[in-house]
């Protein structure tokens, strides 16, 4: 068992103090506070938290003090959620993507089976059938580019398996088809995607079904072995699966105003859509963290910033 939920370590700790945090505490935070930090303990610990632009490994924020506090609320309230997630990243960066989507599947039907998400699902109560859909997923193709367009805006793209399966289908044509040079990847209605279909969460026979229908019907690997023909363009509110899925894409563009966010620990749980190994291969797994354990909003010039999107730009200059 775990002896307490966080740590919070000086950046120039040695390593004996943070390894004595890792055997101690679920997560391991660094902090910052404008000395100079040791890169080692930058890349040691889970996150760090600074009080000045920092590198890929830690996260600047305007008050480190109150960004500690709020942390350490957080990971308290979800401790289970936050070690498997902080334990799951430090090590499946170093996996083929295969293997690190197999292992971010098997933590998620961990969490699937633990206290935490079965105390928001209770807290959900019952819930309505989602509703059919003639069209969920849009195909258009125009000599050597397929236009795939996620077409649930009344759920705001809800990732839900009706999406799920469109989605993979209409993948799976760029896959098959070599003179498919150029896929892209959009949304209708106000926004890219909300994420998974809140309706759909806890439906599944068992958590080992769960795990088999995540790693054989998703849409993460298709997405990673054709990630250098896609262009995913995003708008509006990008939750959840809404930016762990485009986040495999060889070019990622946003129009201004787009909003990220990972809010699966809320729910007891982890990013179960690919997002632990899509995240970090852009941003790092620091800073993947940092947007799971909070749930605070990315706005888009900091997703510029942080390589989560190459362009900021009106779509219409690219039609």
């Amino acid at each position: 068992m775990l002896r307490e939920p966080v740590a919070f370590v000086p950046s120039d700790a040695g390593p004996g103090e943070v390894a004595a945090a890792h055997r101690d505490a679920g997560v391991v935070v660094g902090v910052c506070r404008g000395t100079a930090a040791e890169p080692a303990t930058l890349r040691a610990v889970d996150l760090t938290l600074a009080s000045r632009p920092a590198p890929r490994t830690a996260v600047a924020v305007p008050d480190v003090d109150a960004a500690c506090e709020a942390l350490a609320a957080r990971v308290a309230a979800f401790p289970q959620a936050a070690a498997v997630l902080a334990g799951l990243l430090r090590w499946s960066g170093s996996l083929p993507v295969p293997a690190a989507l197999e292992a971010e599947s098997l933590a998620y039907s961990t969490l699937l089976a633990g206290p935490e998400f079965a105390g928001w699902l209770a807290g959900r109560g019952p819930r309505p059938e989602p509703p059919h859909v003639a069209d969920p997923v849009l195909l258009a193709r125009v000599d050597g580019e397929l236009r795939i367009t996620l077409n649930r805006p009344q759920r705001r793209n809800a990732y839900g398996r009706q999406l799920r399966d469109a989605l993979v289908d209409g993948l799976a044509i760029a896959e098959l088809d070599p003179s498919v040079e150029r896929v892209v990847l959009d949304g209708a209605g106000p926004d890219f995607c909300s994420g998974g279909d809140l309706d759909e969460f806890g439906t599944a026979a068992d958590p080992v079904t769960a795990h088999l229908v995540r790693t054989r019907a998703g849409a993460a690997a298709v997405l990673a072995r054709l990630s250098p023909r896609i262009e995913a363009r995003l708008h509006g509110r990008c939750i959840g699966a809404g930016v762990e899925l485009p986040a495999w894409a060889g070019r990622v563009v946003a129009a201004p105003g787009t909003e990220f966010a990972l809010p699966e620990l809320a729910m007891g749980l982890l990013p179960g859509a690919g997002g632990t190994v899509s995240l970090p291969r852009r941003i790092g797994r620091w800073r993947t963290l940092w947007l799971a354990l909070t749930g605070t909003p990315l706005d888009v010039v900091t997703a510029r910033e942080w390589g989560l999107v190459d362009e900021i730009t009106d779509f219409e200059e690219l039609r």
